[in-house]
């Protein structure tokens, strides 16, 4: 098998940016300016960050629709333990813990009760979401103290800081997902649990367990979001899910599980985070951004059906 029919949705995710950015060179070369562009990277971050946790939960052939509600219990965390008086790296343990939590609890309910992800994850969605205004009553918080925006590193460094670290998990992942025997049990789970299972491969174990890394990396994109503000917003993550798994799904990774690659959720991350700014210089309004996802959505899993059946025909 070549190398092009391996890897032909990165490549084709891979023209379609080349593409955006020849387009945006045009028609819009004001996109380039040094301090849009930093802000596309640094907005881009987050979505980064839990698009990895989504590509291993969809590889595991399940699916997390809560990330939006953990996102915005996770900001409030962090928040509330620097507000407190906590160091920042307490405070980001602790988005962090509460992001694991909330994924076990995802987990448990999946792989220990054998219940549907979509079914368990519209459930937390909502019910964490409605828990969350009941505890903060919709406050903000507030009054943070200085060394919380940018984790104290100041607006300069801090806009390096953000994609760097996002860009070193992405990394970190995707090197385990290659070489570790734990990842490739996740892509032995969504091409075919029972036979995951007669090879040695635990599927309750993993599914519990790519649910718990979501909810940490969760944690992790709440944090790297929070701090780029004076203050915490209680109402954060609203349509955070579909921006991430647009960009998973752009990026290759089969709704079905068992195929896809981190590589392809990073190109999808890049275009959709490029394609929103991009609308706004073209001179198209702000609200077709959220249309763009989910036609992008549609088409991606689309395609990924018409590939499915094409090669089913194709086999002798």
């Amino acid at each position: 098998m070549s190398l092009i029919t391996t890897h032909r949705r990165e490549l084709s995710v891979a023209a379609a940016y080349g593409v955006l950015l020849v387009a945006l060179i045009l028609f819009a070369p004001a996109f380039y300016q040094g301090a849009n562009l930093r802000d596309v990277l640094v907005g881009a971050a987050p979505v980064l960050v839990a698009a990895v946790g989504m590509t291993l939960v969809i590889l595991a052939r399940q699916i997390d629709i809560s990330i939006g509600s953990q996102f915005a219990i996770c900001a409030v965390v962090a928040g509330m333990l620097a507000k407190a008086g906590l160091a920042m790296p307490i405070a980001a343990a602790g988005a962090l813990a509460a992001g694991a939590s909330l994924g076990a609890l995802n987990g448990v309910l999946v792989a220990g009760f054998g219940l549907p992800a979509i079914v368990v994850t519209l459930a937390t969605m909502v019910g964490l979401r409605e828990a969350l205004r009941w505890a903060t009553e919709g406050v903000w918080v507030q009054d943070l103290p200085p060394g919380f925006q940018w984790m104290g590193f100041g607006q300069d460094v801090g806009r390096f800081a953000i994609p760097g670290l996002a860009l070193v998990v992405w990394a970190l992942v995707a090197w385990g997902m290659r070489h570790l025997a734990a990842g490739r049990a996740v892509y032995a789970t969504g091409s075919d649990a029972e036979v995951a299972r007669l090879t040695g491969v635990r599927p309750r174990r993993v599914v519990f367990g790519v649910f718990v890394v979501m909810g940490a990396l969760t944690g992790l994109a709440a944090l790297l979001s929070a701090i780029q503000f004076i203050d915490v917003q209680t109402n954060s993550g609203v349509g955070f899910e579909l921006r991430v798994i647009a960009a998973v799904v752009v990026g290759g990774t089969s709704i079905a599980g068992g195929k896809g690659s981190l590589v392809g959720s990073l190109l999808g991350v890049l275009l959709l985070a490029t394609a929103g700014p991009a609308l706004t210089f073209l001179g198209s309004q702000a609200y077709w951004d959220r249309a763009l996802q989910g036609v992008i959505i549609l088409v991606a899993v689309a395609a990924d059906a018409f590939g499915s059946a094409t090669r089913l025909k194709a086999r002798p």
